[in-house]
């Protein structure tokens, strides 16, 4: 199945110049979204892990999922003041703006092998601070998997320059 026939563009959202790639149009077909969560579960395969780490919000929809699935805990990566425990805290770079993510500091023991999941790579800034919080905590990060890259900005280069493995389902340019 070719997912990028389920992904909607949309232009100058959230703001001016940017064109936002849509999962919702993805996820709302269940032939599509199945399809989705099978390539990602047959991509995991290629990571050694115990954990399965993902992203607010989006990449809470796809790494639930293939949580239930392979019967793998699921690690929520959150925005600032979301969480109600002790947590690590990583501030990072959007492509437009700032931000703060958190993780609880019980969720990941030494040496936890982790693989990170998330909707879409632009940049690579947020999957960078995913890395970085799991790696404060004692984890290792397994590698990333995502359902969008955005390969003209570099983000999946930039991650695998740093000695991650990546993968993905499909490709677009960013503009």
């Amino acid at each position: 199945m070719n997912l990028k026939e389920y992904i909607r563009s949309i232009p100058d959202y959230p703001k001016k110049g940017i064109l936002f790639r849509d999962i919702t149009t993805l996820i709302k077909n269940e032939k599509a979204f199945c399809s989705c969560i099978d390539q990602i579960v047959e991509k995991s395969k290629k990571f050694n892990f115990n954990k399965i780490a993902a992203v607010e919000s989006r990449g809470f929809v796809f790494a639930s999922a293939v949580s239930y699935i392979l019967k793998k805990p699921f690690i929520l990566l959150r925005k600032k003041n979301k969480l109600p425990a002790d947590s690590y805290s990583v501030d990072f770079e959007l492509e437009y703006g700032t931000a703060t993510m958190e993780m609880h500091k019980d969720s990941i023991d030494n040496n936890d092998n982790v693989l990170l999941i998330d909707d879409l790579i632009a940049t690579g800034g947020t999957a960078e601070a995913a890395a970085k919080i799991i790696e404060i905590a004692d984890g290792n990060v397994s590698g990333f998997i995502f359902v969008i890259n955005l390969f003209d900005l570099n983000g999946c280069n930039q991650l695998i320059k740093k000695g991650y493995k990546v993968e993905n389902l499909i490709e677009f340019p960013g503009h």
